[in-house]
Parts: C-alpha cells; structure tokens; sequence
C-alpha cells in the first residue's frame, strides 16, 4: 500500500461509522472545565432581523418592508428591553437571555470593510487587519496557551475540512459522519497494525475509533440532503458529545451556511425566519445534550459582516457592514444587550446605507480567551490578535 493510499484510507476510516473499539485509546484530555463553542454564520446574517432595534425611532422607516413588529403585537419581536427584541423563531434563546444565560452584542463588526464574502470570512478567522494578512487563524494561535498535541488535542472542527480559524501550526482534530459501510473488526485491527510504527497514523487512526465512540450514532448528519437545520441540530448534538466526554476536548468550530439573504427575505416568517429557527433548535440541542457541562460553557455566534438597512428590489438585503453576535452558555453574565447603539437616522448610517459598526468583535472573542480560557493577555495582545490596540477586550462578560 503506497503513502498516498494509505492517506486517503485514513481519511476515510476517520469519518466512517464504527461500531466497534480498540485498547489504549486516546484522544485530547482538557485539563480544565471551561468549553467554548464558536458558531460561524457564513453569508452575512442580518443583525436587523436576528435583533430588531424596534425602539428606534427611525426602526420601521428605514426597514420598511422587512421591519419587525414591536414586542406584545402578533408575530412581534421578543422583547430583550426598551429598544432591543429579538426575531420571534428564537424562543429558546430568548429563554436563555431570561435565565441569564444569553447576552446580545449589537453593531458589532470585525477590522474588515468591504462586502466580499470570502475576505470577510477570512479576516474574522485570521485575526488581522485585512484579508490575507495572515494564513493561520486566531483560535489556532490561541492553542499554544492550552496545550495539547498530536492525539491529545484541544480543538476539534464539526465539519468535513478544518475551518481557517483552526488551521495552525497547534494540532487540531476534526470530526464528520459518513455514509460509507462500517469497517469490521478484521479490517481495523490489520490497520492497527499497519499503524504500529508509524505515530502520526497511529494516533490519527485510534483517534478517529475514539471520536466515533464518543459521537455514536451521527443522526443523519451528511444523509439528511437539503435540510441544513436538520444537519445543523446534528452537528451541535455531536458536538455536545466530544465536549461533555471525560475525554473529550475543550473547545468545538461549527460552521452554518446560507445566511447571504439578497432576496425573498421574508419577516417573521419566510426563509431566514427558517434558517433563524434552525439556529434557535440547533443551541437548545446543545444546551440539553451538555447538561451539567453547559455551566462551564460559552458560545459565540458570530458572522462575517452584516447587511444593508433597506430592502433592495427583490424584497431582500444586501452585503452591509455591522451586524449583531450572541454569547450564550452558563458561564455568562446574560440578560443584557451589549451595544454603542449608533442609531438608524440616515445621517448615522455607514456609507449612507449600513449599519455603523462600534464594537470590534476582537473585544468579544479577546474576552473569552482572556476570562474564560485563560489565555494570557499579553499573548492575545501580541500573537493572537497582533495590531489590535484599537479593540481592547469588552469586561464582565462572565460569571
């Protein structure tokens, strides 16, 4: 068996469904209870629809057909407090921010001001200033301060490729189902040893036993085609699992997709309220597959840019600027909507057309690494996020 079959069988052995185990198995050991969930909306999700600002005065004029009712009125916003409510198909997360357990952030925006999608996404994940600045990305750099290494690693990526935030010089894991047949007993046991005097292929292949134990039955994730909440809730299910295992590692990268809404957008109904629902299940699911693990948790949610204040022609939005974040989990100091708020007149807009960003979301996730992960300041300051001056970490975030 030539290095490159060999590879690809490993690839393919760590992503398949494995009904049985083999001795000695390791996989990362978090020496610490904190755990951190970052969620990566890919497409721009609206800020304005997830959080409508109903109380601003200029709220319904300048949303027009997209603007949200006032909480208490039918399909109405859930009220957060006199000038924040939060789209209607959140009610679990509504639920958490009366627990104490959700924060809302508004105008909230990474360095990046342009509206392309790819470079957004990579200055979210990269921690630099401007696209391309670096090729490794921020939590990875952050890893250093956590430990781990090759089969004991802190980070894993729900999904079929390692997301730029995670790609690094630290070693990461990542785990996705498959719908290829269960590899018998037989097969992984020649594999074992095959392995025995290699250590990358060793480890990586008592890993991905380990990570399909620990996963179990995938709940037709990768199966379930066309239906991105169902896949969604599954991936947050598994990843509640690898969190919440005595072997399990610390920190999980789930990414959603779909949210660049250019047109039939919809209000309290329509097909971002469907992508809102399935967002609202997915962090329920977590929060109940967790258990007693949710206590020591935070979650980020977040996206690459948001969107404009108006409607365009075809009853939807477009590429826009600030946008609006949830950190949710029982580590959390919630009930409170965290916001510069810049207002929605037109002279507050950004380029006459967005809204004006005045929250650096480097604060918010320099927060979490510094209070919650405890990640050295100095270190995120120069390594982590280098030339970040400008976005000092937001305070008492946490419990």
């Amino acid at each position: 068996m030539n290095m490159l079959d060999r590879r690809e069988l490993l690839k393919r052995m760590a992503a398949t469904t494995v009904a049985c185990s083999l001795p000695g198995l390791t996989f990362g050991r978090a020496d610490t209870d904190a755990r951190f969930v970052l969620v990566i909306l890919r497409g721009a999700m609206d800020g304005l629809a997830f959080a409508p600002p109903y109380g601003d005065k200029d709220y319904a004029r300048t949303r027009g057909a997209l603007a949200l009712a006032a909480p208490g009125t039918d399909d109405g916003a859930l009220k957060l407090d006199n000038l924040f409510g939060l789209h209607p198909s959140f009610k679990a997360v509504h639920d958490m921010y009366r627990r104490g357990e959700a924060t809302l952030l508004h105008a909230v925006a990474s360095p990046y001001r342009e509206r392309s999608h790819f470079d957004g996404q990579d200055v979210l994940e990269n921690g630099a200033l401007k696209a391309g600045d670096l090729r490794d990305g921020w939590l990875n750099r952050a890893l250093a301060s956590l430990g781990g290494s090759l089969g004991n690693e802190r980070a894993i990526a729900l999904s079929q490729s390692t997301p730029l935030i995670l790609r690094g010089a630290q070693s990461v894991t990542s785990w996705a189902p498959s719908a290829m047949p269960d590899a018998n007993e037989d097969t992984l046991q020649r594999l074992a040893d095959l392995y025995a005097d290699d250590e990358f292929f060793r480890v990586r292949l008592q890993q991905a036993l380990e990570a399909q134990a620990i996963a179990g039955d995938s709940d037709g994730m990768g199966r379930t085609r066309g239906n991105d909440a169902v896949r969604f809730e599954a991936s947050m299910r598994q990843a509640a699992r690898f969190l919440s295992a005595g072997n399990g590692p610390q920190i999980a990268v789930l990414e959603s997709g779909g949210w660049d809404t250019h047109a039939n957008q919809g209000t309290f109904a329509g097909s971002l309220a469907n992508r809102f629902t399935g967002l609202d299940t997915g962090l329920a699911t977590l929060k109940n597959e967790l258990g007693d693990t949710w206590k020591n948790t935070v979650v980020v949610v977040a996206t690459e840019f948001g969107r404009t204040v108006a409607v365009n022609g075809t009853r939807g939005t477009d590429h826009g600027t600030a946008s609006a974040a949830l950190l949710a989990g029982g580590s959390v100091r919630g009930g409170r909507v965290i916001a510069n708020w810049p207002g929605l007149s037109s002279s507050a807009l950004y380029e006459g057309r967005d809204l004006y960003p005045t929250t650096d979301l480097r604060s918010l996730f320099k927060a979490v690494l510094t209070e919650h992960l405890g990640v050295p300041a100095e270190r995120v300051e120069a390594e982590v996020f280098p030339d970040s001056d400008s976005a000092q970490p937001l305070e008492n975030l946490l419990s």
